[in-house]
């Protein structure tokens, strides 16, 4: 059974959201301007967005997954996990939420063993796209 791949689906994401930004930006930013006259929190809906890129920048920087033992056979187990945990959500609608919040760090480690081959693509994707929304803020 195929897994989805955490880091993967990010970067590719990031990549359709970069090539949307590197296409419209002259087209967004007046538009932006104007809105930001009558809607003055849209300068805060870019810088929030800025923000977030940064932090997550951050978090894949921190990730250095290469320096721990058995990560493979953990992904194994994680991916285990999901499957299993899919399954049975069915059973027990009442745990949804527990499940829900398994499967968030279940997908986050999951991917893991494959972050190494994507990860540069992700950082730069991050910078690209705080490079554009910073220019719709100029």
């Amino acid at each position: 059974m195929a897994t989805d791949n955490l880091y993967q689906d990010l970067r590719d994401v990031l990549k359709e959201f970069k090539d949307f930004l590197a296409a419209n930006v002259a087209t967004i930013k007046p538009a932006v301007q104007a809105l930001a006259a009558i809607v003055p929190q849209v300068n805060e809906l870019i810088t929030k967005l800025i923000d977030l890129m940064g932090r997550l920048k951050t978090e894949i920087q921190n990730l250095n997954v290469s320096a721990i033992p058995g990560l493979d056979k953990v992904s194994q187990f994680t991916a285990s996990v999901k499957t299993l945990l899919t399954t049975a959500e069915n059973l027990l609608p009442s745990q949804k939420t527990t499940i829900d919040d398994v499967l968030a760090v279940v997908n986050v480690v999951t991917g893991l063993p494959t972050l190494d081959q994507v990860k540069q693509e992700i950082l730069d994707l991050l910078d690209a796209i705080s490079g554009d929304l910073q220019q719709l803020k100029a």
